[in-house]
């Protein structure tokens, strides 16, 4: 696979509630940070939308967002309109007047991530995914999301397994879309992606996570000069080459932990660890918990 496909799958998001937000008038609710993810389609008229801090957006018929972290949020039928307090709920919302036909029409929805690399992997991706519909992807999207609609109303046999596939799609449909900002993406892999540089790189990095890769050897890659590369793979992740790659290894060995199919001795081979041991003084060096504590804990015991 390649990286970004290697992130959404360690992210294995699945539970996944998907409703109808309707409203009708005047209305508006604000809704608290919470630790998931979240996405709507607008499907008829508009809302306006303003994150903590920020001014409100206007979001019309067809325009998509999608948020790996929801901030503190308000969603309101004008910029202006007092917003009164909700927690979020698992079926159909009506804002506004109760009776008459809605103005306002809107699926949305969240699901749940690993926890075990949330903090990690969602800092390598996007705050905001805003996507107009002008832009033309919010079709394929919305596709999306009433196919998992549909999956999340019904109870055939494999429905979390199709629900996970269907989730990978939305967040790789959303994160490969080319329009997204400068000032929307992060510091981290979606940029070095865009980078045919330093996507060489990482490609190589994730196929080969075994390999003693060296700053040297990884512009070459590139087909850069060391410092030149060194300079570019810090600017554009966030962080030198070798650290990513540190810390790409202690993903997938936190993964594999949470997991509990694998011997130490199996994981510390697979990321390159020469030894169990070894594996285990640079796991409790990063995460201030030996690895069986981490496992034992399901993955909550991380510190740092």
């Amino acid at each position: 696979m390649d990286p970004l496909s290697d992130v959404i799958a360690l992210l294995r998001p699945s539970t996944a509630i998907s409703k109808p937000i309707t409203g009708r008038g005047r209305w508006g609710v604000r809704y608290a940070a919470y630790n998931a993810p979240g996405f709507t389609i607008i499907l008829k008229g508009e809302c306006w939308i303003s994150f903590e801090g920020q001014e409100p957006t206007r979001f019309q018929k067809g325009d998509f967002l999608l948020l790996p972290s929801s901030p503190a949020f308000t969603l309101s039928s004008h910029p202006d309109v007092v917003c009164e307090p909700r927690e979020p709920t698992a079926t159909a919302v009506r804002h506004g007047e109760q009776e008459g036909d809605a103005d306002f029409e809107s699926l949305g929805g969240t699901f749940q991530i690993e926890l075990a690399n949330a903090p990690l992997l969602l800092a390598l991706l996007p705050r905001i995914i805003h996507i107009p519909a002008s832009k033309g992807r919010a079709g394929r999207l919305g596709r999306v999301i009433t196919l998992i609609m549909e999956e999340c109303a019904s109870e055939e046999p494999g429905k979390e397994m199709v629900l996970q596939r269907m989730l990978e799609v939305l967040l790789i449909e959303a994160l490969r879309w080319r329009g997204l900002a400068a000032d929307e993406v992060r510091a981290g892999l979606l940029n070095g992606m865009r980078d045919p540089a330093l996507a060489r790189v990482l490609c190589a990095m994730h196929a080969d996570v075994r390999a003693s890769w060296t700053v040297a050897g990884l512009a070459k890659v590139a087909g850069l000069s060391r410092s030149a590369f060194a300079a570019r793979f810090a600017e554009v992740l966030g962080c030198g080459p070798i650290e990513y790659l540190a810390r790409w290894r202690m993903a997938l060995a936190k993964d594999a932990l949470v997991r509990g199919a694998k011997t130490l001795d199996r994981i510390a081979d697979e990321i390159g660890y020469e030894s169990a041991s070894a594996f285990s003084t640079a796991f409790r060096k990063r995460l201030g918990c030996s690895p069986g504590k981490f496992a034992k804990s399901g993955g909550v015991a991380e510190v740092s």
